[in-house]
């Protein structure tokens, strides 16, 4: 334990996700360190993130504006939308520069351990955005979890009277692994998604 702000600095950091009791010390001695302008840095960086960006009010994504940079461009097929559980799927899912139409930010998945039903999240925002008839594919990206796997579904069944094309993302064997170390559900899913080899 150490004394007064430098306590509270280690408290603070410990309450974000991921760091641990000693990462945050680590952290806070590295600030103690560092250069003022360095930490005025910072703390203008955290202060401004939270003034300035917002979720955007078409797909829930964050934004520095109303919508976000995807809603705002008139390249995204806006008749294929994505469904992911967090903004950082998002980053994920256009770092492969494979997805070409919009998406949708949930804001979490179902999870009744946790109390989140689906009255929590943001699917009467997809739903709104489904009534138009102008989508097409519903691409259903949650994470290939427990609770990942029971929102997909949830959704699936939602809107399964609305003649939408629903998929959802392929899963199996990463690259690099041995199929000694699969999971029982990754190897059957890696066997449900086995495609034809163009020789």
């Amino acid at each position: 334990m150490y004394e007064g702000v430098v306590q509270d600095l280690i408290d603070e950091l410990g309450r974000l996700p991921g760091v641990g009791p000693k990462s945050a010390q680590r952290i806070a001695f590295h600030i103690l360190q560092a250069d003022s302008a360095d930490v005025r840095r910072l703390a203008r960086a955290l202060t401004e993130v939270k003034e300035k960006v917002r979720f955007c009010s078409l797909c829930g994504n964050v934004a520095q504006e109303e919508q976000c940079r995807v809603c705002q461009d008139p390249r995204r097929d806006p008749a294929v939308i994505c469904v992911v559980e967090e903004p950082k799927d998002v980053v994920a899912i256009e770092r492969t520069r494979e997805f070409r139409g919009r998406y949708h930010v949930l804001g979490g998945a179902i999870s009744p351990i946790d109390g989140v039903g689906p009255e929590d999240l943001r699917i009467r925002e997809l739903l709104a955005r489904l009534a138009d008839g102008s989508v097409t594919e519903l691409i259903l990206a949650t994470d290939p979890n427990l609770e990942g796997e029971a929102t997909a579904t949830y959704l699936a069944r939602m809107v399964s009277s609305m003649g939408l094309r629903v998929t959802r993302l392929a899963s199996g064997l990463p690259v690099g692994g041995d199929l000694e170390y699969a999971d029982e559900v990754t190897l059957g899913r890696a066997f449900e998604g086995r495609r034809l080899l163009d020789v």
